[in-house]
């Protein structure tokens, strides 16, 4: 399928600073494969002043246009100068930019589409005592600049959809190819294979991912202390508690949706080691890796890693890719088709996976090998 003729002249795509690398390998998929031309293509000029402030200038008109805005706000390899200074911009000014953008269209884009590769604040979408509920509120900021839709990949919840009732939101979960990569990439032995996952909140994920993969499951249930309080306000986590099928020198699959600083998944594959593992992968959409990856080089030497699956939907250093242990899933197909679809005015639901399809898809594979 290509981008219609009809619809064609009206769809502008703005890749931000933030998503250049990907952006770049979706811009090719678009002009090569699917029929788009340089001119649906605008830049942006970002201008920090010296004391921090800043703004935006398209530089192309997007009067009477379908513009489609797509940004990485995790992208910390960004530099700006303040006050003399050199400062990394983090997810806030990132945010701050993309809505300099939505000012800049002026009101002219007869539509606006924005596309967070990584829901801005994902982590913070429900409210306790005293806290701010930052991703609603984010959301209901788009909303009232009128953008028109706002999608992204594999939301922390998506239930903070709820706080944009009228407003589209799209999550898109990028299981078939974060699998495919997987099943093409690794000698598996799916008759002792069990899929891991690290907490109750990603059972929905875990459970997807063994069906798909025809094996077991596990669980490792996070005991916390609850006569102690962290720095985040939270209970800390006392140990992990694996529960779930035993078998000696098993393989094992970790999946979850990000890796922050990693000390949940990296618990996990000091527990597992117990259990005379001959692999463990780990599969997340995300790798953030905010506290370095000095320990899951240690865990590779150890022979506790076998490799870390990330997609490319968030910034992951050049260094961290060189590692013998990293694994970038390229989900830059995926994007370009979500674009496509959205330019053709045609639904999205058959990019979200479906079961029977992935399934067979990943049997013929397993097959093959």
């Amino acid at each position: 399928m290509k981008v219609k003729d009809t619809h064609k002249d009206a769809i502008r795509i703005l890749f931000m600073e933030t998503v250049e690398e990907l952006g770049a390998l979706v811009k090719e998929k678009l002009i090569n494969d699917y029929g788009f031309s340089e001119a649906n293509f605008i830049d942006v000029e970002l201008t920090r002043f010296g004391n921090g402030e800043g703004k935006a200038r398209l530089k192309d008109s997007v009067r009477n246009t379908r513009f489609f805005v797509v940004t990485d706000i995790c992208n910390h390899s960004i530099k700006y100068k303040a006050y003399g200074q050199e400062r990394t911009k983090m997810p806030d000014e990132h945010f701050t930019d993309l809505k300099r953008v939505i000012m800049a269209a002026g009101g002219n884009a007869r539509e606006i589409t924005v596309i967070q590769t990584i829901l801005y604040e994902s982590r913070q979408h429900k409210r306790q005592a005293r806290e701010s509920l930052d991703c609603a509120m984010a959301l209901q900021e788009l909303e009232k600049m009128h953008v028109d839709c706002v999608a992204t990949f594999d939301a922390h919840n998506v239930d903070v959809r709820q706080a944009i009732p009228l407003l589209p939101f799209d999550n898109i979960i990028p299981t078939a190819v974060m699998l495919d990569a997987f099943v093409n990439n690794e000698d598996i032995n799916y008759e002792n294979l069990i899929a891991v996952s690290p907490d109750e909140g990603a059972m929905g994920r875990t459970r997807f991912y063994s069906g798909m993969l025809g094996c077991d499951i596990g669980l490792f249930y996070k005991r916390r202390d609850y006569s102690k309080i962290d720095e985040k306000g939270s209970n800390p986590i006392a140990e992990h508690v694996y529960l779930g099928k035993e078998i000696d020198s098993g393989e094992y699959l970790i999946v979850d949706d990000m890796i922050s600083s990693g000390t949940s998944i990296l618990d996990i594959l000091e527990k597992l080691k117990h259990k005379n593992p001959q692999k463990v992968w780990v599969m997340a959409t995300f790798g953030l890796f905010t506290e370095g990856t000095k320990a899951f080089d240690q865990a590779y030497k150890k022979g506790l890693l076998t490799r870390v699956y990330c997609t490319n939907y968030t910034d992951v250093p050049k260094e961290i890719k060189k590692k013998p242990w990293f694994f970038s899933v390229d989900g830059s197909k995926l994007l370009a088709e979500c674009l496509l679809n959205y330019a053709n005015n045609e639904p999205i639901s058959p990019l979200l996976n479906g079961r029977k399809e992935l399934f067979d898809s990943l049997a013929k594979k397993r097959d093959e090998k």
